[in-house]
């Protein structure tokens, strides 16, 4: 894809709208859909790169209440034209069609590569990947385990949305979140992950989100680590120009 002159892509995660409550999340969400409302404009792509809810779950006919301030204004960007991708995160990982059939916004819940301006970027969200976090890893596959989806499926929405507020707020058990604080690059998971991945084929930018840490490491002389923050503490977000990424903040 050839960003056309004077337009940008654009990259933001860990949202975690409606933590710790609907609330409390509200000024957060005034401020994102703020920021989507500026950026629409010259926005070649916007990237979301998971966790912008603090939970999320598709029952055939419903979805959790609230965040149509948000919602509403993914579906005008989107119907103006400017393509949104999005990337589940460790707790909006029960997508199931919704975004794809009401805003036309394709989502992935792997990784995947991508092509701008002849550089080359790898995106995600970033849970359960590289060395270490096996606890989480192991409860990952038990969440999304089509028998585990079947049987949360015949929750009533009122309990299993409650359910799933209370362990994602309180006991964290879809989190795997450590204390965001940096830990070094020796024993940042994400670093060894993309370290690993760029000796296998090169790519210019690994972005990712997850940590909750804007970061922008080196992994050599041509290809770079950009974790996005998020928009609970930092506010932080990534931008490409057609020629190079840099992290700002909103």
């Amino acid at each position: 894809m050839n960003i056309p002159k004077g337009k940008k892509i654009y990259f933001a995660s860990d949202n975690h709208l409606g933590a710790p409550t609907p609330e409390q999340s509200r000024p957060r969400e005034i401020k994102f859909v703020a920021w989507l409302d500026e950026i629409k404009e010259d926005a070649a792509a916007i990237f979301l790169i998971g966790d912008l809810f603090d939970f999320w779950f598709e029952y055939k006919t419903v979805v959790p209440k609230g965040f149509t301030r948000t919602l509403g204004k993914l579906a005008e960007i989107s119907d103006s034209g400017t393509p949104i991708y999005y990337f589940v995160g460790n707790h909006d990982l029960w997508m199931n069609g919704y975004f794809e059939e009401e805003l036309n916004i394709p989502v992935y819940h792997k990784p995947k590569e991508f092509t701008f301006n002849n550089k080359t970027f790898l995106i995600g969200h970033g849970d359960g990947l590289g060395p270490g976090d096996k606890g989480y890893k192991r409860m990952k596959k038990v969440f999304t385990n089509p028998f585990s989806k079947w049987l949360f499926r015949w929750l009533h929405p009122d309990l299993g949305v409650r359910l799933a507020q209370y362990m994602s707020v309180k006991n964290k058990l879809i989190s795997g979140d450590e204390d965001a604080k940096f830990l070094g690059e020796d024993n940042e998971w994400l670093v060894q992950y993309c370290k690993k991945k760029e000796e296998e084929k090169h790519r210019d930018y690994y972005v990712f989100g997850h940590r909750h840490l804007p970061l922008d490491i080196d992994l050599n002389n041509n290809a770079k680590y950009i974790n996005l923050g998020d928009w609970i503490s930092y506010y932080t977000y990534g931008v490409f120009d057609g020629e190079k990424m840099e992290l700002k903040e909103y």
